[in-house]
């Protein structure tokens, strides 16, 4: 489920960063997020635990096992906390009871899938399986089955966390013994862990897990060690206000408190034995209708009892000392059905499956009964008893086997888990629909960031980015004077000639080239392009941010101008087109004007007289006015004097050419690298 990707990805961000995760991603080509109760495929978990170690630098093993100390982590913040904490007392029944667990977990996700804990990159495959073996040193061997090879380092980090945080122990795992499984399905990772217990818990904390049978001292001197004085001096006052007498200081601590739960009734609470009748007060038929599923069955595996319920569904078993493997398989675990094999998993929850072909007519077109329970070995009559329930998730599934409520036993809480997971599978798909609304949502609102950036980017190319984002803060934009800037017009030459001759479309693809050319040429030396109109290309330097070296930026950007006018082919003679490009500096006043397709426009003579030096210019020149000529007088410009010409609507005017950039290489006037 996406609930693993989550988490992966929740580690990566945690620990090593937005841009790493984002690297990770891209790079094993899987999406940004996960639904929880998605199911994706192993292959994408897989890429992305491959892509971590080479992007981290970090060996396999070491992430799969802060891989799983972090999943035990999220695990927890995810709401499973109390699920986890209450499997068992000690560590050794939280091993035992995880197979429980995931098989709590199957009705929930209503398949046979690995979730949490252990269960690691769900697929249409079986859970893990988990088995546990104490030894006579006080340490034990964990016995990890998996379809899935290459991921044991999991089970290290995911069990230490889980000792660490809920047993307070500290625990050593390492690998005894490796092996594949040929017997189970398909070829089975089995893998063999010797677990060793470290305590690290304070002196009071031991009277916490001192009550649990892993951690039951063997001595009189063990037990009165951890004995807190606190709760043996309470003891003593309780013994004294009834009146009765507290024992010798000089008898150990242990022989007080044994005295003092003698006085009690019952016998010493830390020693219990259990009370067994000398026979069994229930007769054969009320055990077999309060128990309605149930079977007993011997090392040959001859049925020899079996409940009312189970008789009705499977008529076979009426007739005692058929074989069980006759009429049923083992779904889970998956052990070949002999008597060996049951005890070696004794302390797993056993499902078994109907078998088809030996069901009554009836249940031919029904989907098949599994059931689910706990094994019991009777050493005294060397049978097996299987206490069981029908496997059923919801009302939907007792219903396509044609089976009541009734024919469950009042006392077996499926009957309630049924019901209950009903509920919770109709809010499970509440809580997926709501999910993905949330992710359309959250695409929704990417697709929305990206079309706002582009829409900016096209504003931002008509205005001045501080006039339009006043703009969209629905701001009323002042005009503005500016005392000095350098406006710049060019043309193409002969462009009347040009047009009359050639297609409109050879014209439009002519220009365009010519204005993509110019255009990154402005981002070059950082000019503002005011408009285009036809062939006649505007822009200023000093506006709408003021600059001191306003005539060097157009001066340079005109000099590219005349470079990059060299790549465009006249459509008419197939020779480079050529313009003319006039410069010149002065005052300027500089507005918004319009407001349906509103404009950042230049007013004052300044504009005009820059007009005039294009106008009167030469072709593949640079015509500068006397302004322009001083502000570039002494900034490393090579200019030539043109003299005085007559510029209409102005008189006489003394004009001058700019030729070169003395500092400056072609490359860098281009921006090239």
């Amino acid at each position: 489920y996406g609930f693993i990707n989550t988490c992966l990805k929740s580690l990566v961000v945690e620990k090593y960063g937005e841009e790493t995760w984002e690297k990770l991603r891209l790079q094993a080509g899987v999406q940004d997020s996960f639904l929880t109760f998605e199911v994706y495929k192993d292959e994408i978990t897989m890429q992305l635990l491959d892509k971590a170690c080479k992007i981290l630098g970090v060996p396999a093993d070491m992430v799969l096992r802060e891989f799983g100390e972090y999943f035990f982590e999220f695990c927890k913040r995810s709401g499973y906390d109390h699920m986890l904490r209450t499997l068992g007392g000690n560590l050794y029944e939280f091993i035992e009871n995880l197979d429980a667990l995931h098989s709590y977990l199957s009705l929930s996700y209503q398949a046979n899938t690995e979730v949490l804990v252990l269960f690691v990159f769900p697929q249409e495959m079986n859970a893990p399986s988990f088995r546990v073996e104490k030894n006579e040193d006080g340490s034990m061997h964990l016995h990890y089955y998996s379809d899935r090879r290459g991921l044991c380092h999991i089970v290290p980090g995911i069990i230490g966390a889980a000792a660490l945080d809920f047993f307070n122990i500290e625990i050593s795992m390492e690998i005894v013994n490796q092996t594949e499984e040929e017997e189970r399905t398909g070829k089975k990772e089995h893998i063999v862990f010797l677990v060793t217990q470290n305590p690290v818990f304070s002196y009071k904390e031991r009277n916490k897990f001192s009550s649990s049978p892993q951690y039951l001292p063997n001595s009189e001197k063990q037990i009165e060690n951890q004995l807190n004085k606190e709760d043996l001096e309470k003891a003593k006052n309780t013994i004294r206000d009834r009146g009765g007498s507290v024992y010798p200081v000089k008898k150990s601590h242990w022989k007080t408190i044994r005295g003092i739960i003698t006085l009690g009734k019952g016998k010493l609470l830390r020693g219990f034995d259990p009370v067994y009748p000398k026979s069994l007060w229930i007769d054969t038929k009320t055990f077999c209708n309060g128990l309605p599923f149930h079977m007993v069955f011997d090392k040959e595996l001859r049925v020899k009892q079996a409940g009312v319920s189970i008789q009705k569904i499977v008529p076979g078993l009426q007739t005692m000392g058929i074989c069980l493997d006759h009429y049923f398989s083992i779904v889970h675990p998956e052990v070949p059905f002999t008597i060996s094999s049951i005890q070696k998993f004794i302390n797993s929850q056993f499902v078994f499956q109907t078998r088809r072909e030996m069901m009554p007519e009836s249940w031919k077109q029904r989907p098949m009964l599994e059931l689910r329970g706990q094994m019991i070995w009777m050493e005294s009559l060397q049978c097996m008893l299987y206490l069981c329930s029908p496997l059923l998730r919801t009302l939907h599934e007792l219903e396509e086997r044609q089976m009541h409520i009734a024919d469950i036993a009042p006392h077996d809480v499926t009957r309630d888990l049924i019901l209950l997971n009903q509920q919770r599978l109709a809010e499970m798909e509440l809580s997926n629909q709501l999910e993905r609304k949330k992710e359309e949502l959250r695409i929704l609102s990417k697709h929305l960031e990206e079309e706002k950036k582009k829409t900016e980017a096209l504003l931002y190319a008509m205005l001045p980015q501080h006039v339009a984002n006043q703009l969209k803060e629905g701001k009323r934009v002042e005009a503005g004077e500016f005392k000095e800037c350098t406006i710049l017009f060019s043309d193409v030459v002969t462009f009347t000639n040009i047009c009359a001759q050639c297609e409109p479309i050879q014209i439009v693809l002519m220009l365009n080239s010519m204005y993509l050319r110019f255009d990154r040429l402005t981002t070059v030396h950082d000019v503002y392009k005011v408009e285009t109109i036809g062939d006649a290309y505007m822009v200023v330097g000093g506006v709408p941010v003021p600059v001191s070296t306003h005539a060097e930026r157009v001066a340079n950007f005109a000099l590219g101008m005349i470079i990059a006018a060299k790549g465009v082919q006249n459509p008419v003679s197939g020779n480079p087109i050529q313009i003319r490009v006039g410069i010149h500096t002065g005052p300027v006043l500089a507005g918004v004007v319009g407001e349906k397709m509103p404009r950042y426009c230049l007013f004052g003579d300044t504009v005009n007289i820059a007009s005039r030096m294009e106008s009167h210019g030469v072709p593949s020149k640079i015509h500068l006015s006397s302004s322009a000529y001083q502000c570039l007088k002494y900034k490393n410009f090579e200019m030539t004097e043109r003299g005085e010409i007559e510029v209409k609507g102005k008189g006489k005017m003394h004009t001058y050419f700019l030729i070169r950039n003395k500092t400056a290489t072609e490359n860098e006037i281009m921006g090239r690298p």
